[in-house]
């Protein structure tokens, strides 16, 4: 993984958490420790520790030793990010199973989330996105014509379909989220391999142009004992953005 090294170093120690070499309750490697492992001053270690210690992954503090609290991989909204980039720099490796790309007449739902009339031609997406392999969420995203039709020439077994439609030119600029628990169904459950009736984390998502134009709009479920969501805000911060975080 490429960047600064404090950013290396948390990814590396969210890999671990993750992959239950450090587990629940296990202290994490001192700070001596780290520096002797990654060659680094104090200065990087402490700020990857601190990024930690702020997602919820680890704990302690006062003198007492870190220890890790939770494997559950938060997903930042402060910046607009692909389920492949965030599992890449949580230090998971993400992957995907599409299971439909298929063109539409639009529905009742998605006309209006679009913006289009109802039975308009649009493309619709259903993909199993998984974390070292295991399913972690459902993706079902609905896009406008002009842009789905674009996924036809793209296998999205590959990578990210958003990475693929920022490089063909597609503005993706602003997104809303609404974020709610629900249960899941016979279909989400034998999917994300589940008991029906599980909770699940639902997040519905409309991305738009920067002229304010819907793109696509996506219904994402996800187990939450994999993924869970952290929203930062500050007094700073666009009274858009502050809205939409609280939604």
């Amino acid at each position: 993984m490429d960047g600064p090294l404090h950013e290396r170093v948390a990814a590396d120690l969210r890999r671990r958490i993750s992959s239950g070499e450090l587990p629940v309750g296990a202290a994490v490697p001192s700070e001596s420790q780290l520096c002797e492992r990654w060659g680094a001053s104090r200065g990087p270690i402490r700020q990857a520790l601190a990024t930690l210690r702020a997602e919820g992954l680890i704990g302690g503090g006062r003198g007492r030793p870190p220890v890790v609290r939770s494997r559950t991989m938060p997903q930042p909204f402060e910046t607009f990010l692909s389920f492949s980039r965030w599992a890449e720099q949580m230090g998971r490796t993400p992957g995907q199973r599409t299971l439909e790309v298929a063109r539409r007449p639009a529905s009742a739902e998605a006309a209006d989330a679009l913006l289009v009339d109802e039975g308009e031609p649009v493309v619709h997406l259903l993909r199993l996105r998984l974390l070292d392999g295991v399913p972690a969420m459902i993706e079902r995203t609905t896009f406008v014509w002009p842009v789905g039709r674009l996924l036809f020439d793209f296998d999205c077994d590959q990578g990210s379909v958003f990475a693929y439609l920022n490089g063909r030119g597609v503005d993706l600029s602003t997104a809303r989220h609404v974020i709610d628990a629900i249960v899941a169904d016979e279909s989400d459950a034998a999917l994300l391999t589940v008991a029906p009736g599980s909770a699940l984390l639902r997040e519905r998502r409309r991305t738009s142009s920067a002229d304010g134009r819907p793109v696509e709009h996506s219904d994402d479920r996800y187990r939450p004992d994999l993924v869970s969501f952290t929203i930062d805000n500050s007094q700073q911060a666009h009274p858009a953005l502050l809205r939409t975080s609280s939604a």
